[in-house]
């Protein structure tokens, strides 16, 4: 059963909270993200929202705490932010967004990553925004993005829809700040220091 709520979910890798290196981003709450692995918010209806740039593990820890939720028994979807748009936009034009988005509401925990990488169109942020809408009090939803709050609006085109997404996305919140150096980018100059000393 587990098996395959994880290949239901559709993770683009599996990836555990075990193999995190909390010390790359030291202002990460560890505890905060081992609690939030108990699934307790998915019960109590809860969001997470994962902020910080680039490389700082943000998928990771996404990918974390779905799996989780897996193993916990709890159906789990994952999906990038561009990617629901187009299957949203493409939903519609297929006259079948109802289906679709009755299918989105039906998640337990529905994971949004990378929200803020593109702008959206105005109907693919009005889209995205019903899907935030339907959850609402109903689901739990958790968003990555390299995006503060304040410049969201750049990513949705509208201060009023904007405004009205983070009124319902951050009323039952759990926000971790992943901000740091790319945890990526450490990797890869480590490589290439140890290549050298080798060498």
């Amino acid at each position: 059963m587990i098996e395959r709520r994880i290949r239901l979910a559709k993770f683009p890798a599996i990836k555990s909270l075990d193999s995190f290196d909390f010390k790359a981003i030291p202002n990460l709450n560890k505890m905060q993200v081992l609690d939030l692995a108990r699934c307790e918010y998915i019960e109590r209806r809860e969001n997470i929202i994962a902020l910080g740039p680039s490389g700082t593990g943000k998928t990771h820890i996404a990918l974390g705490l779905g799996l989780a939720a897996c193993q916990k028994g709890l159906s789990v979807g994952f999906i990038t932010a561009s990617a629901l748009v187009h299957e949203l936009m493409e939903a519609r034009d297929e006259k079948v967004l109802l289906r679709f988005q009755k299918k989105l509401a039906k998640y337990k925990l529905l994971i949004i990553d990378e929200l803020g990488f593109v702008p959206l169109s105005k109907t693919g942020a009005e889209l995205l925004f019903e899907v935030f809408s339907q959850r609402y009090e109903c689901g739990s939803t958790m968003v990555t993005s390299n995006l503060p709050f304040d410049e969201w609006t750049e990513t949705f085109g509208s201060d009023r829809l904007t405004g009205a997404l983070l009124d319902r996305l951050t009323h039952h919140v759990n926000i971790l700040e992943m901000n740091g150096d790319s945890y990526r980018l450490n990797q890869s100059k480590a490589r290439k220091k140890q290549a050298v000393t080798t060498g």
